[in-house]
């Protein structure tokens, strides 16, 4: 019998539970899961991708639980769990889908098309925190959670990098370079708010942020201008001073500065 790892147990398992458990029939057992007494598992798998051709994402969601459970080693097993994922995100459980990416990445880090999980991973946060970024409203930009966004801008960093020749790469940066005005933008909404309520180290942090982890966004400008002034109203002159050198260093023609506050700035949602 062939050795198997606790990861892949513990995936076995849940595969089984979740067979067993969804759409339970009196007796306890799915009605895919009966159903499909007696079927091989390509047949299995060929009905399920026939209802994901069809846009059935609930029923192939179930169908392909039942495959992992009943073929757990077989050769659709991986695919399997491939796209249930993939079918999770269709069907707008985006926790599952996530969990699933997760779970793969976790027990098949070298498989052939690990990066298309990378990928899939950053869309479902991608396309789950489109909202967040509407335009501007009156409600406070600080109660506001941006973490889909974080994590997809997390996980499309680190499919750049690990798989830079993937063919989802390309797409990956425009997404990146999306949220990158996307999320340093936001944090400079925010620095605004803590500036005009006095909350100046709370602006002064946002504003860093911006300048270090978001370091080719068209809000770096804004943030040295807030960093700048935020120094200032709490008398660090020593560090307003340093912030005003690398401001008129990188920025010396700064219409920011010369009208002491931006001034049409273009939209980052006009970007993507």
């Amino acid at each position: 019998m062939p050795y198997v790892s606790l990861h892949s147990l513990l995936a076995i398992l849940m595969a089984a539970w979740l067979a067993v458990g969804c759409g339970s029939t009196a007796t306890g057992v799915s009605k895919e899961y009966e159903e499909t007494n007696g079927w091989s598992a390509q047949r299995i798998y060929t009905e399920a991708r026939e209802e994901m051709s069809a846009g059935g994402w609930e029923r192939s969601i179930k169908l392909l639980e039942v495959l992992e459970a009943k073929y757990p080693f077989g050769r659709f097993a991986q695919q399997a769990q491939m796209d249930i994922a993939y079918a999770y995100w269709k069907y707008a459980d985006h926790a599952s889908a996530l969990a699933a990416c997760d779970r793969f990445i976790k027990l098949y880090p070298n498989h052939a098309n690990i990066d298309y999980m990378y990928y899939l991973k950053g869309l479902v946060n991608f396309n789950e925190d489109l909202g967040l970024f509407g335009k501007v409203s009156r409600q406070d930009p600080t109660e506001r959670d941006n973490k889909a966004a974080r994590e997809s801008f997390d996980t499309f960093k680190e499919l750049i990098t690990r798989y830079p020749d993937s063919k989802y790469t390309p797409d990956a940066r425009l997404r990146l370079r999306y949220l990158t005005y996307a999320l340093a933008q936001y944090e400079v909404h925010v620095a605004r708010y803590y500036m005009k309520r006095t909350a100046y180290l709370a602006a002064a942090n946002r504003a860093q942020n911006v300048i270090t982890t978001y370091p080719n966004s068209p809000s770096q400008e804004e943030a040295l201008y807030i960093l700048m002034n935020a120094y200032t109203a709490m008398g660090l002159k020593d560090l307003a001073a340093d912030a005003k050198k690398v401001m008129d260093l990188n920025y010396p023609n700064s219409v920011i500065v010369r009208n002491k506050g931006p001034v049409n700035n273009e939209p980052w949602w006009k970007l993507w």
